[in-house]
């Protein structure tokens, strides 16, 4: 099995800064991207980045110049740098891998962690 552990949420002053970390662990063979998404209350979950093996990256409009996703794939793990966050960017934030622990990949989801912009 594949498991994915966020860390790194927390409550930040809007303009403020936090970086969430995803580790990967468990019978790993590969893992062809890593991403992030966010879900808000009442909404649903979309897309905030990702990045793909190679280091092709692709953002979502509404964090782009802010936010910065970055990959150690020696310590099978995804960064996301948030910067200059707005309230709107409060979420519960998942970390996702698809990933190939036996014969095929399949995608994986972390617990989420809680990020909260507010005065």
């Amino acid at each position: 099995q594949v498991q994915l552990v966020e860390s790194g949420g927390g409550l930040v002053q809007p303009g403020g800064s936090l970086r969430l970390s995803c580790a990967a662990s468990g019978s790993i063979r590969s893992i062809y991207d890593m991403g992030w998404y966010r879900q808000a209350p009442g909404k649903q979950r979309e897309l905030v980045a990702v990045i793909i093996s190679g280091g092709s990256t692709n953002y979502a409009d509404s964090v782009k110049g802010r936010f910065t996703i970055s990959r150690d794939n020696a310590k099978n793990t995804v960064y996301l740098q948030m910067n200059s966050l707005k309230p709107e960017d409060t979420a519960v934030y998942y970390c996702n891998a698809n990933a190939n622990s036996g014969a095929y990949f399949r995608g994986y989801w972390g617990q989420g962690t809680q990020v909260t912009v507010s005065s």
